[in-house]
């Protein structure tokens, strides 16, 4: 199984703790992919800086596919971060070279290459995504993090396949309403995350829902992506959405327990 994740890249700095680490949604998606054994492919665009060379070295130690993570003359994007009780805080964001970052013609034939095409919210994919849905029935799963009022949610109706929504509480009837009507729009499945409170997943005819695993939290930083990688890896298995959503938690339960936004070792299930 081959994977595409197509978007944002960047660093988080923690000025105060003197920490940094390669990330961005499609990163860490992609990354604990490859722990579970998925090919995945990186197509997105980091600067000829001190850390863009630091994303290619670090992706390229982890067996991920740079054929399509170009480099742009300017700043690799950076995030500053702080903590507070084990919960990670965004401060200022530096976008960097992904202000002109693009998906071209080649980047689209490349990720039809694939299984599976994985983008966000910040990942400038949206019109490639458009295209690529012209030419061909690939899924295509999207992040929209905690944005469930964004126009994008709209704009990709009809586009993407696997929605997932972070949603700050637990099920109740709003967000059950609004999974629902992500699928009467177009999606096959969509799915919402709640932090400590599992996750609940629409498929058309039912809901599922799914608790976590108790993980002693070190920096809660990756743990929406986490979920999505096991969430991924299950549906290119063809597995039942509860199996999805425990190899989901799982993963998740993972990171957690680290600092950085992806687990130790390989193995994960």
């Amino acid at each position: 199984m081959r994977a595409a994740m197509m978007g944002d890249n960047c660093f988080d700095v923690y000025e105060r703790l003197g920490r940094a680490y390669p990330t961005g949604n499609v990163v860490d998606t992609g990354v604990n992919l490859r722990k579970l054994g998925v090919e995945v492919s990186i197509l997105s665009a980091t600067g000829s800086d001190f850390r863009g060379q630091m994303m290619r070295e670090t992706l390229g130690k982890l067996d991920l596919d740079l054929s399509h993570l170009k480099v742009l003359e300017g700043k690799t994007a950076v995030t500053y971060m702080d903590m507070e009780d084990n919960d990670r805080i965004h401060g200022e964001y530096d976008e960097g070279v992904l202000g002109k970052m693009q998906f071209d013609l080649e980047d689209q034939r490349f990720a039809l290459d694939h299984d599976l095409i994985h983008s966000a919210l910040w990942g400038k994919a949206d019109q490639a995504l458009c295209e690529i849905r012209k030419q061909s029935s690939i899924p295509i799963s999207f992040d929209f993090a905690d944005r469930l009022d964004h126009p994008l949610v709209e704009a990709m109706e009809g586009i993407v396949d696997y929605g997932f929504f972070s949603y700050k509480g637990q099920r109740d009837s709003w967000i059950e309403a609004f999974l629902k009507q992500r699928v009467e729009k177009g999606m096959r499945q969509a799915i919402a995350t709640f932090g400590k409170s599992g996750s609940l997943v629409y498929d058309g005819e039912h809901y599922h829902e799914f608790g976590i695993f108790p993980a002693k939290v070190v920096n809660t930083v990756g743990a929406g992506d986490s979920y999505i990688a096991g969430y991924l890896y299950g549906l290119l298995q063809n597995w039942p959405i509860h199996e999805c959503q425990k190899l989901g938690a799982k993963v998740a339960a993972q990171v957690v327990a680290v600092f950085e936004p992806w687990g130790e070792g390989e193995l994960y299930r």
